[in-house]
């Protein structure tokens, strides 16, 4: 840019600077802190619960219980995968019902990977 324009990292020649009110709030580390063990907490819980609702070994016949544990282990690799792609990911998008892309909120993206970390610990077990 030649210094004539709106928009640049210096103001142009004739031209107003223009001062933008921008609000921000700094991170609480301790907050995010407490709601990540809230979260662990609820997850561990649902966790528990699930686990309590699950037929008894003896119940299940040997089969069954080869083809639970070969599903449970696909569901842990799937889940770890997407966990990964969505910490690595910059940004994450669910697409709308016209095809778009709708990019997700910073509370959003960390809603998604508390869900994602949720099912890598209940299928993984870690």
């Amino acid at each position: 840019m030649n210094g004539t324009g709106r928009h640049g990292d210096r103001p142009g020649e004739n031209v107003e600077a223009e001062r933008l009110d921008i609000q921000s709030r700094p991170t609480d580390p301790a907050r995010i802190a407490a709601l990540s063990q809230a979260r662990a907490e609820a997850r561990r819980e649902t966790r528990e619960a699930a686990q309590a609702q699950t037929p008894p070994a003896e119940d299940v016949s040997p089969e069954e219980r080869r083809r639970q544990e070969q599903e449970r282990q696909q569901q842990c690799t799937m889940y770890k995968e997407r966990l990964q792609s969505f910490l690595q990911s910059r940004r994450l998008y669910r697409e709308d019902e016209n095809g778009e892309r709708v990019y997700l909120t910073e509370q959003e993206v960390q809603a998604a990977r508390d869900r994602v970390q949720g099912k890598v610990e209940e299928y993984c077990g870690t």
